[in-house]
């Protein structure tokens, strides 16, 4: 019998023309707050974010997933009814109920099922996660996974006060992003293996808050509120999380960090991604960079990342990439693969 493994045969991203700098968005922030005394650069100081993408007004985390997946599938020359699997693992959605996978479908023209998953930025490696439990059994053969984020979207404009910009200073620091990959069977190993561990008592350190969601009639209709941050207690947390998992897997798989051609490694700041490479042992000059650049894309940015590397010629048919995941709620997980 005839073993099926994972590969990813294709990955895209899409990244919206329109930016905007951190300065520029400061001078928004004091245009709309004009009598408050806000502190210039400690955007930039504490994430190392000099720019960030803008959909289009009219545009929805649907959009932005379909604009990656039609790259991906135009790489592949595939048209949408050969897929017969779409996940959508976006952090932001176009609708609480149907999922937004069935939004993302539709705008192709696919017509196979579909489904959500959702897991803040660790998102798109929980998807792949599935997919490649799909291939190997052999229910699926071709499975869509892709993401829209719409993250700007969240960025609060009027403040009360210093103290609410430092709890939603993290909001200032996303970008707009869709991405997409494709996975299919194939006769070699692809997808090699992945890890993942979490720490969920930590989940309030960092939030979206759907506020006033209650039976009580006699409360205020249900508000998202933006990204709030609680930097202590983000730090408490992401130290509980079992960073030994990422070894446990190389080690399973007979490989170091320096076997990688690339690793892609999530970004919310810049000072935060070197201290976290330095905990996991992580070689700094292996990872993909785009926190400075392109901000945080949030569960786009793995894909991403390994978008730009095969497109920079810096991953080539078969490298190793590894893709690791740090999420809020918290959790991490990684991935490992043979491009």
């Amino acid at each position: 019998m005839t073993t099926v493994h994972t590969r990813i045969t294709a990955v895209a991203a899409h990244l919206p023309e329109t930016t905007m700098t951190t300065a520029e968005l400061e001078d928004r922030l004091a245009a709309r707050n004009p009598g408050l005394d806000l502190p210039r650069g400690v955007i930039h100081n504490g994430s190392g974010v000099r720019r960030r993408h803008l959909a289009a007004p009219d545009e929805k985390p649907s959009d932005l997933a379909a604009h990656a997946a039609r790259r991906t599938l135009a790489e592949t020359g595939l048209q949408p009814h050969d897929l017969d699997l779409i996940v959508y693992a976006g952090v932001t959605i176009d609708l609480v109920e149907p999922a937004t996978a069935h939004v993302v479908a539709a705008k192709l023209g696919a017509g196979c099922p579909v489904f959500d998953v959702r897991n803040a930025c660790n998102g798109t490696l929980n998807a792949i996660q599935v997919a490649d439990a799909l291939i190997r059994t052999g229910r699926h053969r071709r499975v869509l996974v892709c993401c829209g984020e719409l993250a700007s979207a969240f960025m609060p404009w009027t403040l009360t006060g210093a103290e609410e910009f430092f709890a939603v200073a993290a909001a200032y620091t996303v970008s707009d992003a869709g991405a997409a990959l494709l996975l299919e069977p194939g006769t070699e190993p692809g997808v090699l293996g992945h890890r993942f561990a979490a720490h969920s008592a930590g989940w309030q350190a960092a939030t979206v808050d759907l506020a006033n969601l209650t039976s009580d009639p006699a409360s205020a209709w249900p508000q998202l509120r933006p990204l709030t941050v609680d930097a202590v207690g983000l730090v408490h947390g992401m130290q509980r999380i079992d960073l030994t998992v990422f070894h446990k897997l190389l080690s399973d798989l007979g490989l170091t960090w320096d076997d990688f051609a690339a690793i892609c490694v999530h970004q919310a700041s810049l000072p935060g991604l070197w201290k976290f490479c330095e905990q996991a042992g992580i070689p700094p000059g292996k990872v993909v960079v785009t926190i400075a650049r392109h901000g945080n894309l949030v569960a786009a940015t793995l894909p991403a990342q390994l978008a730009h590397a095969v497109g920079a010629g810096r991953v080539r048919r078969g490298d190793l990439v590894a893709m690791v995941g740090l999420a809020s709620g918290f959790s991490a997980g990684v991935v490992v693969v043979r491009w």
